[in-house]
């Protein structure tokens, strides 16, 4: 049986909620993102309104860049508190309409609304969905429908923005013939390059490679996954709520350091940083991943799993530390440092304590520290090491 299934994507969020409350911003250029001090600042934008995009501003740029691109810009900080406050109401309003809702963003959600509407009848309800945001909100929404995720995922993306878009039943082939094989999820930049090494440049291109046909190395186990996307196969239900699947901290740095004191620093405040998140949601985790990122923008990560899980700080450190030794780009200046915890297990499972070993003290400690914490505010009890020293900017 058919289904008919929304991907709701508000367009260009952040920058929009402060053009809404904030007149004197429309039509202009705002960029919501770090400090751009003139274009040397230091981070990435955020998110850019249409008018900034123009310029040639996007997410993920570097500030300093998009100041030289577009001085004449809006730069705001932004308030994900506010945009938060946001994102729920627009789930509540989007949960009027179907208890499958599933959120994979902020900004984004996907519906099923195969109890209450019939494919032929997707449009005026999206439609509906749309004016029914607006109203509430005062924001505009671009809205896919399909039969599956993949493809209301692509159609909500390609009349941005106050897009409404339709694939029927039996179309999914004439809507995806044209499309670059760029559009299919899990294809990234390299990907596609060796892709179209291989003659593969439409997403048609694709349709004659039986199953296996994708060479390993190129895809993994993922190809035959790729291949059915590419026909417009996708099973995938909305589910309406995910669990996390890792906890994180990450910090970018005013000034690119290569003081190892401070690299220690903050690897322990992140790593203290997860920790406490990680017994606020009652998980532990097995793997410990370090991010890395030098002067030049080079990303790396390494990741090592444990054979407990842990919520411990001074683990974390320890394996993260570890970690930084077979960075690649050791001994090059940083630029950003993060940690995460993933591989986590359910919320409240037991946990064997060794009989011998730091477990039960480091876990009192902790959960001491916490205590503390919720009593007389984040903070109010430190590691000698850290007195003194700022807090980090962002979780993951």
């Amino acid at each position: 049986m058919s289904r008919t299934i929304f991907h709701v994507d508000m367009d260009a969020f952040y920058t929009s909620v402060e053009q809404r409350d904030h007149p004197e911003y429309r039509g202009k250029p705002v960029i919501v993102g770090a400090d751009p001090k003139g274009g040397r600042g230091r981070g990435v934008v955020a998110a850019a309104s249409y008018e900034a995009r123009s310029f040639g501003v996007h997410s993920a740029l570097p500030i300093g860049r998009a100041y030289r691109l577009c001085p004449q810009g809006v730069y705001l900080r932004g308030d994900m508190k506010k945009y938060g406050a946001i994102s729920r109401r627009l789930m509540e309003i989007f949960q009027t309409y179907s208890d499958l809702v599933e959120p994979i963003s902020i900004d984004e959600a996907f519906m099923d609304v195969s109890a209450i509407c019939v494919p032929e009848t997707g449009r005026a309800l999206a439609r509906e969905v749309k004016e029914n945001v607006f109203r509430q909100e005062r924001l505009k929404a671009s809205v896919g429908v399909a039969p599956n995720k993949f493809l209301a995922k692509i159609a909500s993306d390609l009349e941005k923005p106050d897009g409404l878009v339709v694939v029927p039943p039996g179309g999914e082939l004439d809507f995806l013939e044209h499309l670059p094989v760029e559009r299919i999820w899990g294809v990234g930049p390299k990907t596609a390059e060796r892709l179209h090494e291989m003659g593969y440049v439409k997403i048609r291109d694709l349709w004659n490679v039986p199953a296996g046909g994708l060479p390993v190395g190129l895809m993994g186990k993922h190809g035959d996954h790729i291949l059915k996307l590419a026909r417009g196969i996708d099973s995938r239900p909305v589910i309406p709520r995910h669990e996390a699947k890792s906890i994180g901290h990450e910090t970018t740095f005013l000034e690119d350091i290569d003081d190892p004191a401070l690299v220690r620093q903050t690897l322990l405040k992140l790593a203290e940083g997860v920790a406490v998140r990680l017994r606020k949601h009652g998980v532990r985790g097995k793997t410990v991943t370090l991010k890395f990122r030098d002067a030049d923008f080079v990303t790396e990560t390494r990741a090592q799993t444990l054979r407990e899980p842990t919520d411990d700080a001074k683990m974390i450190y320890d394996v993260a530390l570890a970690r930084l030794e077979h960075v690649r780009g050791k001994g090059h200046k940083i630029r950003l440092l993060g940690i995460s915890v993933s591989k986590l297990e359910e919320p409240g499972a037991p946990r064997q304590l060794t009989l011998f070993g730091p477990d039960a003290r480091s876990e009192s400690l902790s959960r001491a520290q916490d205590l503390l914490d919720e009593r007389f505010g984040k903070g109010s009890v430190r590691r000698a090491s850290l007195l003194g020293s700022k807090p980090l900017d962002r979780d993951i």
